[in-house]
């Protein structure tokens, strides 16, 4: 099973939430390393005194936008009538490795992933 992190799991994480962390680490000890997107690091990231953010980001892998995943990105947020690019990538991400999306944003999701041509499942944090 594939895991991608949304921004609430940063933003929660900053917080100290208990129950986060402990999820993170069962993950990283069962060998599932969590990836997230580089517009997702970028949307929560404001200070390098995010002590728990980096912390955090250590035990992920972190997806690149790159130049071929444009188009892409575009025509899924064109069709499911959205200007975020940021969550766009995201699903796409998770569409392309059948991953589940941690999110503290279910309802974008919902409807970005009403639009990929694989499933992605969506899990609130």
């Amino acid at each position: 099973m594939s895991f991608v992190y949304d921004a609430g799991v940063f933003v929660a994480a900053e917080r100290n939430d208990r129950d986060v962390w402990a999820d993170h680490r069962a993950r990283l000890e069962l060998g599932l390393i969590p990836r997230t997107t580089a517009p997702v690091v970028a949307q929560v990231s404001r200070s390098p005194r995010q002590v728990q953010l980096r912390r955090m980001l250590r035990g992920c892998d972190i997806v690149g936008f790159a130049p071929d995943d444009s188009h892409e990105v575009g025509a899924l947020a064109g069709k499911a009538l959205t200007s975020d690019v940021v969550d766009a990538h995201l699903a796409i991400v998770a569409s392309r490795r059948q991953a589940t999306v941690l999110t503290s944003d279910v309802e974008d999701l919902r409807h970005l992933a009403d639009q990929l041509p694989k499933p992605i499942g969506i899990q609130r944090v």
